[in-house]
């Protein structure tokens, strides 16, 4: 009975040493041909082959200055995308990348090094038509458009806002101009019917005091 525990641990260890080789065995290769492309001052594509016949749900990224003052780590799953964008690089750094398969049963080995270095602000990068399909010039381009949409909004209410103010001014005026017909309507009619009044009264007094003449002949 002594022996027990140490058969046990034994099964154990074995069975746990099996379990090991069958999922370093399952595991996905490491990508193949690593390449980075579309350099900028702060930005690069990291694309990577995947060998057929293994079932690949994601990927790993490892990527840090080549100084090693910073590292990052990138991990996305569900995908089948073999390219990614790095941002927030820094301009004329010397960086090494890495990628590494996500399988069913674990991840692949990290691939061989990959070194590259970023450019300058000044540098400008030549253009061609296969920068359509670049990730991140797909990304400036829409948020160009976000820019777009917000300042086509911000002008149409601007419009509004001018068109409710002339319609306030004129419905000012108007009103203004109805209220001064109105006052003068208003005005009392004795005011033009005094004078005639006066007229009438002074004809009737001429006509009173004026002398009559009686001739009486023998």
């Amino acid at each position: 009975m002594a022996y027990l525990p140490m058969y046990l641990n034994s099964a154990i260890l074995v069975l746990f040493s099996c379990d090991i080789c069958l999922v370093g065995a399952n595991r996905p290769p490491a990508p193949v041909n690593v390449t980075v492309t579309q350099l900028k001052a702060n930005a690069a594509t990291v694309s990577w082959d995947v060998p057929e016949g293994d079932v690949i749900i994601g990927y790993a990224i490892s990527q840090q200055r080549q100084d090693g003052q910073m590292q990052r780590f990138i991990r996305e799953i569900n995908t089948t995308n073999r390219a990614c964008v790095l941002w927030d690089l820094d301009e004329d750094t010397d960086y090494i990348v890495q990628v590494q398969s996500i399988g069913l049963y674990g991840e692949s080995q990290a691939s061989k090094r990959v070194h590259f270095r970023t450019l300058k602000e000044t540098d400008r990068f030549p253009s061609n038509s296969s920068n359509q399909d670049d990730p991140t010039m797909q990304g400036l381009k829409y948020r160009q458009l976000q820019t777009g949409e917000m300042i086509i909004i911000v002008v149409v209410l601007i419009m509004w806002a001018a068109v409710i103010v002339l319609f306030c001014r004129q419905y000012d005026i108007i009103k203004d101009n109805d209220s001064n017909n109105s006052k003068e309507k208003a005005k009392p009619s004795s005011e033009h019917s005094t004078p005639e009044r006066h007229t009438v009264g002074l004809l009737h007094s001429k006509f009173q005091k004026a002398p009559s003449i009686n001739i009486i002949e023998v």
